[in-house]
């Protein structure tokens, strides 16, 4: 088991953590409504939540939902763009405590990887070996166990307080899109009828 962490919450509301968690969640939004909405108060509404986040008192807002048809047809649900703040703030505090616990051949959503260098590998791969089996989980993030998702975050941030917000934004998005999928379980594996 790898190094766990403490002592990183008071870092996370910091005036100026908070200011770039707001530059990254409005990067390529900055004229949408909800964005334009935020940074018209906002030294006003950063500090609120420097505030509700040293005093721990802050709540999720709800998510709204959209559909989006490319590459195919997709329900969206999306937390309010002052969580969004709040999501980057944590972000930039845990993203480099896990980053090197993630396989080399992970791409998506991390710094200095992305779709090129993805393509580039799978370009690599295609060359060296006859056969590919492409593969997708169906309706992986609706599905996460959230509570082992937490006790693996646990083994590695050790602060309380991180850990609550953690909870809170995990479980605000619970149930969110439990309309839109059946969860398949294996056979003889089903909760709701007793067994596993």
């Amino acid at each position: 088991m790898g190094k766990t962490y403490y002592n990183l919450y008071d870092k996370m509301y910091s005036p100026l953590n908070l200011w770039w968690a707001y530059k990254d969640a409005a990067r390529g939004k900055r004229y949408t409504p909800a964005v334009a909405s935020f940074e018209y108060d906002l030294e006003k509404d950063l500090i609120e939540i420097e505030h509700d986040l040293k005093n721990d008192m802050y709540e999720m807002g709800g998510y709204h939902s959209f559909e989006i048809d490319k590459p195919k047809r997709r329900l969206v649900n999306a937390a309010p763009f002052r969580d969004r703040v709040v999501h980057h703030a944590l972000m930039n505090m845990i993203e480099p405590l896990f980053e090197r616990q993630f396989i080399f051949d992970s791409y998506a959503n991390r710094k200095g990887k992305g779709t090129h260098h993805a393509l580039d590998r799978a370009t690599y791969f295609l060359r060296r070996y006859q056969y590919v089996m492409h593969l997708d989980v169906r309706q992986f993030f609706p599905s996460v166990d959230h509570e082992i998702l937490l006790f693996i975050l646990s083994r590695t941030i050790g602060d309380e307080r991180v850990m609550k917000l953690a909870r809170k934004i995990i479980s605000s998005g619970a149930e969110v899109q439990a309309g839109e999928y059946d969860m398949v379980y294996f056979p003889k594996d089903d909760p709701s009828t007793g067994s596993g």
